[in-house]
């Protein structure tokens, strides 16, 4: 099964890049690069510097890996978006 290695640490993000990917630091300082997932990423969801992020690594690679957004954050997102329109 994908992903059954994965373990979720919390970092934070400390610069936006191209292509919708960002830079991260964890609290013991290692930097990586991560990804937003695709249900978030087309729900239109951006972070910026300073954000507090939960990740995914592998152990295979610990450079990159991926933004976890629950689903609760999205609802929250999508609200107080609809709400700034109005």
């Amino acid at each position: 099964m994908a992903g059954e290695n994965a373990f979720r640490v919390e970092g934070c993000v400390i610069e936006a890049l191209p292509n919708g990917t960002y830079r991260a630091e964890l609290s013991n300082g290692h930097r990586l690069t991560v990804f937003v997932t695709g249900k978030a990423r087309r729900m239109g969801v951006t972070f910026v510097a300073g954000n507090r992020v939960n990740l995914q690594l592998t152990p295979y690679d610990l450079s990159s890996g991926r933004i976890l957004v629950e689903t609760k954050d999205l609802e929250n997102e999508s609200t107080s978006i609809s709400q700034k329109n109005v």
